[in-house]
Parts: structure tokens; C-alpha cells; sequence
């Protein structure tokens, strides 16, 4: 069970990962060492699973992003599940419910590196792709309380 301190520092590491211990015992009220120990905790209980730095992909060349809805043909799920973890370009995709069967995140260059790599799913499955224009909500914690 977390409690409000707990949510004070998780909400701070999610604003910035690289907050020093020094930092985050300002904002809660606790020691360094007492942090140190309550980030040791979450980290033991899978609360926190890790540490990350955010890049921007345009920085490499990744000029789009898309979603991809992936179908696949009967038979191949399991095909086209190992084929989108072959593709480094997909950075996320969830398996999910409905027609369907995966929704994935991808970044490329150009339009023409898009369909190279969507040619390769169509070897086992349909595909409904969307570029995206905007990101308006970025990836985020639910609500802790």
C-alpha cells in the first residue's frame, strides 16, 4: 500500500527521474536516508520499476509516428506477434480485444520507410494505420489517489 508520502515522490520522480535524493526529501518532509529507504521499498514491491530519460525521436530522423491497428490473417497471430518485435520502429504495442488483435505505436522517417515495414505485416495480416498529428495527453499515471 502506498501512502501520501509515497505519492509525493512518485509524483515528483514522474515530473523528473533525475531528482537527487537531496530534492526529494525537501519536497517530502523526510531525510535523505528515509527517501532512500522508501524508494528501496517501492522499487522491492514493483511500484517503481525503473528510471528513464524521455527523448524526442524527430531528433534521430523520426519524422512520423503512427498507430497501427494489426488484424492477422488466420492462423498467423503468433506470426505477426514475433514479426512487430522484430521491427525496432514499433515502440509500443498492446495486445488487445476485439477485431483487432494489436495496437501499436511506430516511429519512421518517411512515408516510404512506412510501407516498407507495413509490407512486412502484410505478409500475415491486415493493417489500419493513422498518422499522428498531435500528441495531446502524453503517457501518464492514472490518478494515486
Amino acid at each position: 500500500m502506498t501512502d501520501d508520502i509515497d505519492r509525493v515522490l512518485i509524483g515528483a520522480l514522474m515530473q523528473d527521474s533525475r531528482r537527487s535524493l537531496k530534492a526529494l526529501a525537501q519536497l517530502s518532509g523526510l531525510s535523505s536516508p528515509s527517501v532512500a529507504e522508501r524508494l528501496r521499498r517501492l522499487e522491492e514491491r514493483g511500484v517503481l520499476k525503473g528510471y528513464t530519460v524521455e527523448v524526442d525521436p524527430k531528433a534521430f530522423g523520426y519524422q512520423l509516428q503512427a498507430i497501427v491497428r494489426v488484424r492477422p490473417l488466420p492462423g498467423r497471430l503468433q506470426e505477426v506477434e514475433r514479426e512487430i518485435q522484430t521491427i525496432p520502429e514499433f515502440t509500443e504495442c498492446d495486445k488487445v480485444t476485439g477485431e483487432d488483435c494489436f495496437i501499436a505505436r511506430l516511429h519512421v522517417r518517411s512515408m516510404e520507410q512506412l510501407d516498407s515495414l507495413l509490407d512486412r505485416l502484410n505478409l500475415y495480416a491486415e493493417t489500419n494505420t493513422a498518422i499522428v498529428k498531435k500528441t495531446p495527453v502524453k503517457r501518464r499515471l492514472p490518478p494515486m489517489a
